[in-house]
């Protein structure tokens, strides 16, 4: 779990089009640090972590708000990246 300061990890954060995501898997979560969804001195170090993570054997990484960490550890919060 990495407890951050939102609630979920955004694609075109800023924009009319932002998403925020529930879940993803780590393909999706590549492509999308790839494209550039994911800042260097923002959420793309999270990212990364998450990756490897579940690239190393883990079943879910949770990014999430801090004062949400109970309900993103309950799945009720944060964004999920999981394995493919």
């Amino acid at each position: 779990m990495i407890l951050t300061a939102v609630s979920k990890v955004a694609i075109n954060f800023g924009t009319p089009d932002q998403q925020e995501l529930d879940e993803v898997t780590v393909t999706k979560a590549k492509k999308y640090l790839q494209e550039g969804h994911f800042p260097a001195g923002s959420m793309g170090p999270k990212i990364e972590a998450a990756i490897r993570f579940i690239e190393g054997g883990g079943k879910r990484a949770v990014i999430g708000h801090l004062n949400e960490a109970l309900p993103a550890l309950r799945g009720q919060s944060g964004s999920h990246i999981v394995p493919d």
